[in-house]
């Protein structure tokens, strides 16, 4: 049996044994790693070629923060579910997240709409401080001069 086939077929590369997971750590720690620099990069070529101030340099170095952590989290799950031990854990943590994210979403439908309507806003920056708006609200038409903008709320 050569050493291939050793780690393949049974010892090295077996997950239930404690050097197979260790192993499985190690593969799934650096593709997550890679696939968070591969994120980085490209984020810090979007920002480089972009010389005419379209895209806000914190929306998109938040929103790519916001993927790696969700890389990360993915692979920590994805590696509950290849080591016997831990796949009930990687089963339960699955259902969890995704009760918790529909509980969520319902009750924040708002809330959340108006946060993709602030990084929609932040990305594509369609207006600057200082822009004379017009917008339609529940009360009429309404006129002002833009003096912040979050992910929340615009203040006119």
């Amino acid at each position: 049996m050569t050493i291939f086939d050793r780690v393949i077929h049974g010892g090295f590369g077996d997950p239930s044994t404690l050097m197979g997971a260790a192993i499985h750590a190690i593969i799934l720690a650096f593709f997550a790693w890679l696939v968070g620099r591969v994120l980085r990069l490209a984020v810090q070529r979007v920002l480089a070629r972009d010389k005419n101030d379209h895209v806000d340099f914190m929306a998109v170095k938040f929103l790519a923060k916001l993927v790696r952590y969700c890389v990360y989290i993915f692979a920590s799950i994805l590696y509950a579910h290849f080591v016997p031990a831990l796949s009930g854990l990687g089963a339960a943590s699955l259902t969890s997240i995704s009760v918790i994210t529909v509980v969520v979403g319902l009750a924040a439908q708002n809330t959340l709409g108006n946060l993709v309507a602030g990084i929609s806003l932040l990305l594509y920056r369609p207006f600057k401080l200082g822009d004379w708006l017009q917008v339609t609200a529940p009360t009429g038409l309404e006129t002002g001069v833009v003096e912040s903008f979050t992910l929340g709320y615009t203040l006119l």
